[in-house]
């Protein structure tokens, strides 16, 4: 058995593609999966399995097309490689005030940019720290711009287009830093 952290991407934002997490965890439960735990609303799901990371990205794929209808890209990351990035500690250097925002983007495939890390945008509301092969590791300012702006920065910059013909979109997914601690310490 290995223990992954699934992070599916677009889920319950904005009232769209709806996924209730405790059926989540049933059909997850169902499908072999075994100590599924979800955290938050936003698609945070830990748990065990005796399947290599591609076989469970595809698998959970899978199973939300089927069961909810919608596609949603499914990022795996192991238990090692999360307690890997919590050891960076990435924003130690950071003075966090209430218009900070700290953010971790995972990436599917390994990052390719051309930017010189760190990097701060024009307006200044997002710098980007760290790149390592497949997180992004940014800072917001939300005094000086939106959440939702940055997003589209990241996946403009770092993001792979979707295999899947016909879809529009990237595959990456951004999470809140302490959400990421949360994530760590249920590991």
């Amino acid at each position: 058995m290995r223990k992954y952290v699934l992070f599916l991407r677009g889920i319950n934002v904005g009232g769209n593609k709806k996924v209730p997490m405790a059926q989540l965890r049933k059909v997850l439960e169902k499908e072999g999966f075994m100590n599924v735990q979800t955290l938050l609303n936003s698609g945070n799901v830990i748990c065990e399995i005796a399947a290599s990371a591609n076989n469970v990205k595809e698998k959970v794929e899978i199973l939300m097309e089927k069961v909810f209808g919608f596609h949603s890209d499914v990022i795996v990351r192991t238990d090692k490689e999360i307690e890997k990035i919590i050891s960076l500690d990435p924003f130690k250097s950071i003075k966090v005030s209430k218009d900070t925002r700290l953010y971790i983007s995972f990436l599917a495939e390994n990052a390719k940019s051309g930017l010189k890390i760190p990097h701060t945008t024009t307006g200044g509301e997002l710098k980007i720290l760290k790149v390592t092969d497949k997180e992004v590791f940014g800072v917001l300012d939300v005094s000086k711009g939106k959440t939702t702006e940055a997003m589209q920065i990241l996946e403009k910059e770092f993001a792979s287009p979707r295999k899947r013909p016909g879809e529009a979109g990237k595959n990456i997914t951004t999470r809140n830093w302490n959400t990421i601690v949360k994530i760590a310490s249920k590991l």
